[in-house]
């Protein structure tokens, strides 16, 4: 059998756990179906991120047999422009036809060398907003744990890139070689349109901005059956001018936002403490626990109580 041959870049301030899952994955875990090579942009050792040093097998010349381009996040990934061999590299495997994958930050790399250009991308939660604005040909999809299709993948922050080395064993060996991997790990496999992407709820700050005092209101009164008349009393406006306002500050309807953040507090109140799912959807304004159950699947596309249960150790 002919090993699939990947290549995985190590940039300066590589995130260690970014680049330690396509090594453990295919390298340790799969070692009959892959060759796993590490190459850094000198061939010389290069800075982890957080301290110590990796030596890679080799320089960019090793790109030129790789099947598959792995680019882990790496620090100050947003700001750091990258060495002309390196674009030029990644930009021509793309050409060839060589299969590209970013994990976290890495993204920016593929974005760098034109590789996300029309493609729907992800990257992790907190850099989502910087990537859409920096790459204006890509979409950014900050929900997902993976996007991709074809010949190009990203994965959402850290662990989500053990979900997208699964979903590429899926993909090259089956489900059944994947899922013994997963158990391997010690990872419940999930499919790549399953468990989105954790997207921590940031809120303006308080002060002469009626939007951010609105939406501050707004999160303090989640149990009330709040309708975009009572957003707009509150902020002082009428209610078209309210709509408009919202939706220029924040990308979405008042009520989709206030949607988001009842979810988002009910992730909370599963994740940490033993309510009744009944008495979830009372506090967060969702009424009844069908409504929570349908609401919830909706955005993230797990039960209630298989998100509580994904938080739960020791419980079946």
């Amino acid at each position: 059998m002919t090993r699939h041959r990947i290549v995985v870049v190590l940039l300066e301030e590589v995130l260690p756990l970014d680049y330690a899952i396509p090594v453990h994955v295919f390298g340790r875990e799969a070692p009959e179906a892959y060759e796993l090579v590490t190459v850094t942009v000198g061939g010389g050792a290069v800075p982890v991120a957080g301290g110590t040093t990796v030596v890679p097998d080799g320089g960019l010349e090793l790109l030129r047999g790789a099947e598959t381009i792995i680019v882990p996040g790496y620090a100050g990934a947003v700001d750091r422009e990258l060495p002309g061999s390196l674009v030029r590299a990644l930009a021509g495997a793309h050409r060839r036809g060589v299969r590209m994958v970013s994990i976290c930050s890495g993204a920016f790399a593929l974005a760098r060398a034109g590789v996300l250009d029309g493609r729907t991308v992800t990257t992790h939660w907190s850099l989502c907003a910087e990537l859409a604005d920096r790459f204006p040909a890509l979409t950014v999809d900050q929900s997902v744990l993976l996007a991709g299709a074809g010949s190009v993948f990203t994965s959402g922050g850290v662990t989500a890139g053990v979900d997208l080395c699964l979903h590429l064993l899926r993909l090259d060996l089956g489900a059944a070689a994947a899922r013994h991997v997963a158990r391997r790990i010690v990872m419940a496999p999930r499919p790549a349109d399953g468990q989105r992407q954790f997207v921590e709820p940031v809120l303006a700050p308080p002060g002469d901005d009626v939007i951010a005092r609105v939406q501050q209101w707004m999160v303090t009164a989640l149990e009330r059956a709040l309708s975009v008349k009572d957003m707009a009393a509150e902020a002082g406006m009428a209610e078209r001018t309210f709509h408009r306002r919202f939706r220029e500050r924040t990308g979405l309807p008042p009520l989709a936002w206030l949607r988001d953040q009842r979810i988002a507090r009910a992730k909370e109140l599963l994740e940490n403490s033993e309510l009744s799912v009944e008495e979830i959807a009372r506090r967060v304004g969702l009424g009844t626990a069908t409504n929570l159950r349908v609401q919830f699947r909706r955005a993230t596309n797990v039960s209630p109580r298989e998100h509580r249960r994904s938080f739960t150790f020791g419980q079946a």
